[in-house]
């Protein structure tokens, strides 16, 4: 196994602390056995250059050592290793999507969020992604190569757990579906942690927004106006079609009057924004986010996905909680999904629940993002697949979308690994516990409420009918 040269302008530590650690990081060589029965290998073989160390973001702790580097499909990472590592590995698959070329900027903020992994003691690893999009299995290929550099310049962990975070849950999902020890010979991946995830596959997660362009459409006749040219609004934007953020935020505030509190707002703007909040169950102060995404994401999905055809639709959504709900149920644009973009879109983002080792998930109750009821669908999903015992789901009274406290998750991590080490499989229960023994080092910040269940996703986002 080879390692890096370091140049110690650039690191962290004395020399000795670099020759401990290059010493620490060989030791943690994995125990993992090959597969006999292992078919083909998802991932392209391809050299590798070395990374180099860097400095890290300011959030980890100072003794912590940092590379960065540009894989082979063009995509950024960055990796950090704690001073005193015990051997576990936290690879990050991050979410989003953004749109447009990847920036190494990004893998230094998503270090900065999770740097409680390492103040944890765990290594931690995250690619930009080769590309901006909604592209599930390139990133979940990207999030692998970083594995696979990260064994070959960094060591080999003695445990490797997969990590994804919002929309990075789906490539998570699916990067443990595609990487596996039938596929690799060696199972790559000893767990997964599944955290805010949009989890539902992009055929399931997105009618939300599906269903909010078209009754804001319905409502405020803006997006298109009638003297723009018409088009099916399940596209998003018609290819090659340019609006900023700004110009939709335009467009949004002035029908809904979302950029001024709610006493300033006329009584027909208040109305809308009531309809919309009791139509589609989404706060108003998420109600900008999902039109962002509703517009430049599935103009990016119909026109650099799925050949220029929407896989999204509303045929046979049935709406309540409006003024007039057969009024609306008449009006609003009826959109119905190409049958050949929805099974191209499936194949990339719904996850098939063949996951074949230890997965644990959080989610706050509340969350405008990615709803709770996304959860009830990804454990139909597991269990079809004849998965469901490997799966645990947990669930908390308070976060955010991006981030729930610090104390959460490394009593997720810790959890996670006694399943894998010891057999030891959590409960709600239990890694609420964990929590509450985490809030010494961390600080406080548990919410976790164990016997939560959350209702099934049609008792939150209309049923339609699908191709």
């Amino acid at each position: 196994m080879s390692h890096i040269r370091f140049a110690p302008t650039v690191l962290r530590g004395s020399a000795a602390a670099v020759c401990a650690l290059t010493l620490a990081l060989t030791a943690c060589t994995s125990t993992r056995s090959a597969h006999p029965s292992a078919t083909a290998d998802p991932l392209p073989s391809a050299a590798e250059a070395a990374p180099a160390g860097t400095a890290c973001p300011a959030e980890v702790p100072a003794s912590t050592t940092c590379w960065a580097g540009r894989d082979s499909a063009g995509a950024f990472y960055l990796i950090a290793v704690p001073k005193d590592w015990a051997g576990t590995l936290v690879l990050h698959a991050h979410g989003g999507p953004e749109l447009g070329a990847p920036k190494a900027e990004r893998t230094a903020e998503d270090l900065g969020r999770w740097a409680i992994m390492v103040r944890a003691g765990y290594a931690w690893a995250g690619s930009t992604y080769r590309q901006g999009g909604v592209a599930v299995r390139a990133a979940a290929e990207d999030t692998e190569r970083l594995r696979r550099i990260f064994d070959q310049y960094v060591g080999k962990p003695r445990r490797t757990v997969l990590h994804g975070q919002s929309w990075g849950a789906g490539v998570a999902a699916r990067g443990a579906e595609m990487f596996t020890a039938q596929t690799l010979g060696r199972q790559p991946y000893d767990a997964v942690l599944l955290t805010s995830g949009v989890l539902g596959g992009g055929t399931r997660s997105y009618d939300v927004r599906t269903d909010l362009r078209a009754v804001y459409q319905y409502l405020c006749h803006n997006h298109p106006r009638p003297t723009e040219p018409a088009y099916g609004v399940n596209l998003g934007l018609p290819a090659g079609a340019h609006m900023t953020r700004a110009d939709l935020k335009a467009r949004v505030d002035e029908c809904l009057g979302l950029d001024r509190p709610a006493a300033q707002r006329s009584a027909e703007q208040q109305s809308r924004v009531t309809t919309l909040e009791r139509v589609l169950r989404i706060p108003a102060s998420s109600i900008l986010s999902h039109m962002n995404w509703a517009t430049f994401h599935f103009q990016e999905i119909s026109s650099q996905r799925t050949g220029g055809a929407s896989p999204f639709g509303n045929l046979g959504a049935v709406y309540a909680g409006s003024p007039d709900d057969a009024a609306l149920n008449a009006g609003v644009p009826r959109l119905a999904a190409d049958p050949a973009a929805y099974r191209q879109f499936a194949a990339d983002t719904d996850p098939t629940g063949h996951i074949p080792v230890p997965v644990l998930s959080v989610k706050w109750i509340g969350d405008p993002t990615a709803f709770v009821e996304l959860d009830t669908q990804f454990r139909t999903t597991m269990e079809a697949a004849g998965s469901g015992s490997r799966l645990v789901q947990t669930f908390t009274r308070q976060g955010t979308h991006s981030y729930i406290s610090d104390p959460t998750y490394p009593a997720l991590m810790s959890a996670l690994l006694a399943w894998v080490e010891q057999g030891d499989k959590p409960t709600p229960e239990r890694v609420a516990a964990r929590c509450r023994e985490a809030e010494a080092p961390y600080g406080a910040g548990c919410s976790f409420e164990p016997g939560y269940r959350p209702a099934p996703l049609a008792a939150r986002v209309a049923e339609r009918t699908r191709p």
